[in-house]
């Protein structure tokens, strides 16, 4: 199979980006597949050029947004796209996860992994996305969204409270606020990533996640942190951040439901071939949803592989089923 796996770009994700991509190379190439690699805003790379920007690591903290570009694609990206059998998306947040590389590939006929257009743009929109799953009986955490324009009137719930952009990933730009002198703060921090703000009661209690694959549930993960309450973009990405759990050491019938819960959250927001949902469970037993990633991490420890891991589907396994599971669609 010829693939064309597509990373990089300028959101503020592009080392989480590159991280998966040099290693869905990897997994790709030991089946024997050619993959070739393309930067979404530069086009395709030469091989000495892929193996030199797939060599960094994940920076320990998000880059400081920057204005944002006027062309986020190359201007001949597409074309040299054409005739490969599938495009595989090593893309995370900005452009290449809210709908916009989805709708490009489509309207020219490339098969690409991972959901489409319209259910990317929706995932992505927090606010929009948590209004399809209360629609769907899937308890979400309350929340209120702040325009541009919009004041910070009374919240209809009590403190503590998360602050984050409404359309990012990877918990950036996302702040846990006890204190209501603090929240101002926190929204302004949320709006040098956007100007949309999401503002969600906080849930104490455990976190899990849960891969979804062709319409079904994978292993449930639980993410344990030490000294912190949220599982924040340090705790992701660096050595010791976080204890990753897979499978969850959880009674069946809290698997069976949280399992249960991830399907429907994928179906309620029409995603494609996979995808990964996040939940808290309180200490009252109640589960909350609290985001679905249409384009979830793809390096080997990331949680989607390793909740595929855990249901007996390999690394190298699980990225050439995306890749059939696309080339099918």
């Amino acid at each position: 199979m010829r693939v064309a796996l597509l990373f990089g770009g300028v959101s503020a994700e592009r080392d989480v980006s590159v991280a998966s991509a040099a290693q869905v190379m990897a997994a790709l190439r030991e089946l024997g597949h050619r993959v070739e690699a393309f930067d979404i805003a530069k086009g395709r790379l030469s091989p000495a050029d892929a193996e030199r920007v797939m060599r960094a690591k994940v920076a320990p903290a998000p880059p400081d947004p920057v204005r944002p570009p006027t062309t986020v694609v190359a201007p001949r990206l597409v074309e040299e796209l054409l005739g490969v059998d599938v495009v595989f998306l090593a893309l995370h947040g900005g452009a290449g996860e809210d709908g916009v590389v989805q709708a490009i590939l489509g309207s020219a006929g490339l098969p690409y992994t991972g959901s489409r257009h319209l259910a990317s743009a929706v995932a992505m929109d927090k606010d929009i996305a948590k209004r399809l799953l209360s629609t769907s009986g899937i308890p979400t955490p309350e929340w209120v969204l702040l325009r541009p324009n919009d004041d910070l009137d009374d919240l209809p719930f009590d403190s503590p409270v998360i602050v984050k952009p409404n359309a990012q990933g990877s918990s950036i730009g996302l702040t846990l606020v006890k204190d209501r002198e603090d929240l101002s703060e926190a929204v302004r921090a949320a709006r040098r990533r956007d100007a949309d703000v999401l503002i969600e009661r906080f849930v104490p209690g455990r976190e899990f996640v849960v891969g979804v694959l062709d319409g079904r549930a994978l292993a449930v993960g639980e993410i344990r942190m030490e000294g912190q309450e949220i599982f924040d973009y340090e705790a992701k990405y660096q050595v010791g951040g976080a204890l990753e759990i897979f499978p969850a050491d959880i009674p069946a019938a809290l698997d069976d439901e949280l399992r249960s819960l991830a399907v429907r959250a994928h179906e309620s927001l029409r995603l494609g071939s996979y995808s990964r949902v996040d939940f808290r469970a309180d200490d009252n037993g109640g589960i909350w949803c609290l985001e679905a990633n249409t384009l979830p991490g793809m390096t080997a420890t990331s949680l989607f592989p390793q909740s595929a891991q855990a249901a007996g589907i390999p690394f190298p396994e699980l990225c050439e089923r995306i890749c059939l599971l696309a080339a099918r669609s």
